[in-house]
């Protein structure tokens, strides 16, 4: 092997380690905002939560942007493609953030992992892309996944499993949006525009009753960990995907399953059947024929 071979070699797996090592910060991320999220969902509805977030969001968007002397980038030509990308999303995000205030941690996140399948369905409708036949196998492992994993029966079936399998529908249109997006947008502008209209909507829901409740001690350090770690969650993603192939990186991110179904044993108690790991490894599996066939057409 030749020295310029051996380097590239070297280089590469120094990428994959670094993607790695994002992803990890990935996982932390989404982790510790199920966490905070259920812990100040016991004194705060979902809306006033979101409000809170897109707040924190806002400050720390706006002043990496100042930092950075970035605003010469966020645009105001595309506001409505923005407004109906940030109302997807937060629609998506209040359905997860009660989902996991009343279901296992574990079942929140396995079904949210079906959100590249309803991708591989909704991208002909928005963006004229072709459901081939490895996609369509991709789309049935993905949903005997679900059913395994929500197993909806009288006896089972709940509405916090709606919820966060409504979430992951809401988070592939809002996949979508910020695809059509990025077409002609910065990612500077579509982060500033996700929080700043989503803390709109945010003082718009939580509000219509008049009657926003006011952080306390309590719920004020939990908030905090939402708005950050939601924004560190796809820093890292980005980055990661940015070193290593999505084929790669997409299979660490499911390692999220079994590290919060650890952390809700320990913190809340919370037992996971086997049959949870059956569905999500189905879900997985399709995901992965998904990205295969997409890097080979």
């Amino acid at each position: 092997m030749t020295q310029t071979a051996t380097d590239s070699a070297a280089a590469q797996q120094n990428a994959l380690l670094r993607a790695a090592i994002w992803m990890i910060g990935a996982i932390l991320s989404f982790s510790a905002m199920a966490i905070a999220g259920r812990e100040a969902g016991l004194t705060l509805d979902t809306f006033e939560i979101m409000m809170y977030r897109s707040l924190v969001g806002v400050l720390v968007v706006a002043g990496a942007i100042t930092l950075m002397r970035r605003w010469h980038l966020v645009s105001s030509e595309r506001l409505t493609q923005h407004g109906l990308r940030n109302m997807a999303h937060f629609t998506g995000q209040n359905l997860w953030f009660y989902a996991v205030s009343v279901i296992p941690l574990a079942q929140v996140f396995a079904l949210e992992f079906t959100s590249p399948i309803w991708v591989i369905l909704l991208a002909p409708l928005f963006l004229g892309e072709k459901l081939t036949r490895m996609r369509a196998l991709a789309v049935a492992l993905g949903f005997v996944g679900i059913l395994i994993v929500a197993r909806p029966s009288p006896q089972t079936f709940n509405i916090g499993l709606a919820c966060a399998a409504g979430s992951a529908v809401f988070f592939a249109l809002t996949n979508i949006a910020t695809k059509r997006l990025t077409r002609s947008e910065s990612i500077w502008s579509i982060m500033f525009w996700l929080t700043a209209m989503q803390l709109v909507l945010g003082i718009v829901f939580a509000g219509w009753d008049m009657d926003i409740a006011l952080p306390d001690a309590q719920s004020l350090p939990y908030l905090l960990v939402i708005g950050c770690a939601g924004l560190s969650a796809h820093f890292c993603i980005t980055n990661a995907l940015s070193l290593a192939p999505a084929a790669l990186v997409v299979p660490i991110d499911f390692a999220r399953l079994p590290f919060i179904a650890l952390l809700a044993w320990l913190i809340y108690g919370e037992s996971v059947e086997i049959w949870l790991f059956v569905g999500a490894a189905l879900i997985l599996i399709g995901n992965f024929i998904n990205i295969v066939s997409s890097r080979q057409q």
